[in-house]
């Protein structure tokens, strides 16, 4: 029977405009692959975020229409020949794996989806004006968010710190995370953390960018605050290359977006290498919408990590996709009695 495929861009609207350390965003592009083969139908998301992706290139859709064109050559071959375009890889995964799928919202078979067991999330603090981080930070205690995120690296450094001091002073119990996305440099970096150490950091991302190698491998070794590493995965795409970049810098974890690094079966294979050199890892999302999140959720939960993952990104949109994904404190459920939009998903990909 033959197999069809198709796809579409959808531009998906913060409920109000984020501020990150690349600067505010008020909207997400992000594309859909649909899948059809006789009465079934699959659906994946490919999550690009301008700027970082590492598959960010003026060809981008160029490829996702190749893919389409040719999905008949299956999807290994297709994985391979795309293999420098992490998202589309990741998209066409959730595609095959929706179409194969009984119900296409039902990817893996866990206890996530088969009984409502949640996977644990951290609390993420939008970056703004310290009051208003400070009014996030607030509303996030109040809801019961055991694991808070901030980001750090790209406002004034005592006003940072200022607010990390602020979040310890209203918890003690509370995991603080910090994430520099690359904003301190090798001159200030170790200084910075520890001072912030103080405060009884979990782990600091990225505190630098990845270029510095040899600076990275060394806040690992030095530093008081658990080193994570994000952005220096990116691109990294050769087994060969990954083994070098976590034996040369040795941090304590690494975080995984699986639109970034290839999807499920190239995340598998990073948290392989991780944890055969005892570093510890947890799964982010991309700003994906619920329907690149539900397949990421979905996935998590079957690794039964106790870490708390990066995955409560799906109440951002105002146009997102309803779906059964649906957080209470800081635990994000599959609820059976939630349905997703048919009306929208059908009129995807047309």
């Amino acid at each position: 029977m033959n197999l069809k495929a198709s796809y579409c861009s959808y531009d998906l609207i913060f409920k109000r405009p984020s501020g990150t350390s690349r600067g505010v965003l008020k909207t997400k592009e992000t594309w859909y692959i649909k899948l059809e083969q006789g009465n079934q139908w699959g659906i994946g998301e490919c999550g690009i975020l301008r700027g970082l992706s590492y598959d960010d290139l003026p060809n981008y859709e160029e490829k996702i229409k190749w893919a389409c064109q040719h999905i008949h050559i299956g999807k290994e071959t297709l994985v391979e020949e795309l293999k420098q375009y992490p998202s589309i890889v990741f998209g066409l995964e959730q595609a095959f794996k929706s179409l194969e799928s009984k119900d296409p919202f039902l990817l893996f078979d866990s206890e996530f989806t088969n009984v409502e067991s949640p996977v644990k999330i951290n609390g993420l603090i939008w970056m703004g004006s310290i009051d208003f981080m400070k009014q996030q930070i607030d509303e996030k205690l109040r809801a019961g968010i055991s694991c808070i995120k901030i980001k750090v690296g790209a406002l004034d450094f005592e006003r940072e710190l200022e607010l990390v001091k602020y979040l310890r002073e209203q918890s003690l119990s509370v995991e603080i995370r910090l994430d520099a996305n690359g904003g301190f440099n090798p001159q200030n970096a170790l200084e910075r953390i520890n001072r912030l150490s103080e405060y009884q950091i979990h782990s600091i991302e990225q505190p630098l960018n990845p270029e510095f190698k040899e600076e990275l491998a060394m806040l690992s070794r030095l530093s008081p605050i658990p080193i994570a590493l994000d952005e220096s995965l990116i691109g990294v795409l050769d087994q060969d290359e990954q083994v070098v970049l976590l034996k040369t810098i040795k941090p304590q974890y690494i975080i995984l977006k699986p639109s970034f690094v290839g999807g499920f079966k190239a995340s598998s294979k990073w948290i392989q290498l991780a944890e055969s050199m005892n570093i510890g890892w947890w799964i982010t999302s991309a700003l994906e919408s619920n329907i690149g999140l539900n397949a990421i959720a979905q996935w998590t939960s079957t690794l039964n990590s106790t870490l708390p993952q990066g995955l409560g990104t799906g109440a951002l949109y105002t146009n997102n996709i309803e779906s059964p994904l649906s957080i209470d404190k800081d635990l994000l459920y599959y609820r059976k009695s939630l349905y997703w939009d048919m009306d929208k998903i059908e009129s995807l990909c047309i």
